[in-house]
């Protein structure tokens, strides 16, 4: 298929352009990238292109198309909840291109069986580029290492225990070295499980005042601090995952400042709700890690700034409705946030914590690179991945805007300003409303 993007104002955070300009697409790569000038005409334009579809951007943003870092799929195994068919079809309808799903699906990501059957069901919907995080240990169970070279051969970005705990400080060891000798990523969701416990909210007077059971902040520094002394040991590359405190953003800051190969990313509900926000016993907006306090919240956009924290992430957890349903401690925790990503995102720029080319870099350029894919850019014989944005068009989340088979959202009722219009993925037309 050959398209071509007139008008267009291109913002591509990978060469830091923001400019109008013709976007021309053939063979799923851009095999231009034509500037407009002031009189409104078009240098150096392909000769003989003729397109088989024709998007005018007047008034519109074009950037690469968003990549995710963490979006469950719920299948295999939680089809119940949601397939991959469905919420790859609301990624598309979100401007997301590239899904990262964590490996503790059933079966669980240990082997290139199961890495090869997400890829080929991804295939087959056609609605997003679905990547895979290979387990730590097998079957999680933070006792035996993995077999990684093999999921690396199968296709797999990394590898991760989810949020399961390696507990034995050994075992984590040697699974990083194991790691580093393979040019491995290990993606790490930092939490001690003793000090964790059975809580379900953030420790604070909210959580006293409501009669739930505390996570302490301290339950994410303290392991943060293990396992960057293991990090600086072992020498692996490292990608946190969901921070929720800013002690702990600090923390990695540090190491970053000091050398260590290590990113982070946060998923973008910490980046606007607070403790303070369950104050009604409302299960939707119980989520792992907990919603933390304000100062929490405004310290991680301060680190998205700073670049400290690279990547913001949906952390995309469709659920049925029974899930929800129950007192607040013993519902599952998790968002249906997979189409939230970007309006999310850009109320940053609204409150000006973040510029338009820093936000979109955070879902674009930035986790591409930490994923390690040669996506989340706009540059000629790159993959043509492209998201459009409408930034007039007023729209409120409800049940009938969601694709996801998941509804379950604190940000429902929410009105957003700016809305995807199309989507690309590898030049071919998956979304268009």
């Amino acid at each position: 298929m050959k398209i071509v993007i007139t008008n267009g104002r291109l913002v591509n955070p990978s060469t830091n352009i923001d400019t109008l300009a013709d976007i021309f697409i053939a063979d799923g790569k851009f095999i231009a990238i034509c500037k407009k000038n002031r009189d409104g005409t078009t240098d150096k334009m392909p000769g003989g292109f003729a397109a088989d579809k024709k998007i005018d951007a007047s008034g519109k943003l074009v950037f690469p198309g968003i990549v995710d870092l963490s979006v469950r799929l719920r299948e295999p195994g939680f089809e119940y909840k949601a397939t991959i068919a469905s919420e790859t079809a609301a990624a598309a309808s979100a401007g997301v291109t590239t899904v990262c799903c964590p490996p503790d699906s059933v079966p669980i990501v240990d082997n290139p069986t199961v890495v090869e059957m997400i890829y080929h069901r991804a295939s087959l919907a056609n609605k997003a580029r679905v990547v895979s995080v290979g387990a730590l240990t097998q079957k999680l169970e933070g006792e035996k290492i993995s077999e990684m070279m093999a999921l690396k051969n199968a296709g797999v970005v990394g590898v991760g225990n989810a949020l399961k705990p390696v507990e034995n400080t050994l075992v984590m060891r040697r699974a990083m070295e194991y790691a580093a000798s393979c040019d491995m990523t290990v993606f790490i969701f930092s939490e001690d499980h003793w000090l964790r416990a059975d809580g379900c909210a953030n420790e604070s007077a909210v959580s006293t005042r409501m009669g739930l059971t505390g996570i302490p902040e301290i339950a994410e520094t303290i392991a943060v601090a293990r396992d960057l002394a293991l990090i600086e040991h072992t020498g692996v590359k490292a990608h946190f995952c969901r921070l929720s405190s800013v002690k702990a953003e600090r923390m990695i800051a540090r190491a970053q400042f000091d050398g260590l190969p290590v990113t982070a990313d946060v998923s973008a509900h910490q980046l606007h709700l607070t403790d303070m926000d369950i104050g009604e016993f409302d299960a939707r907006y119980h989520v792992h890690p907990p919603l933390r306090s304000m100062r929490d919240r405004d310290g991680l956009r301060k680190g998205l700034k700073l670049r400290t924290v690279n990547a913001i992430c949906s952390d995309h957890q469709p659920h049925d409705m029974d899930a929800k349903i129950g007192p607040f401690s013993t519902t599952e925790s998790g968002i249906s946030a997979v189409e939230t990503l970007l309006p999310l995102t850009m109320r940053l720029v609204e409150s000006g914590d973040l510029s338009l080319m820093e936000a979109i870099a955070c879902i674009t350029f930035e986790p591409a690179r930490i994923l390690g894919l040669p996506v989340g850019r706009i540059e000629q014989d790159c993959i043509a991945d492209v998201c459009i944005y409408d930034p007039e068009e007023i729209w409120q989340l409800n049940d009938n805007t969601m694709l996801s088979a998941g509804l379950n959202t604190p940000f429902k009722g929410w009105e957003f300003e700016g809305r995807v219009t199309h989507t690309i993925l590898n030049g071919q037309l998956v979304f268009e409303r």
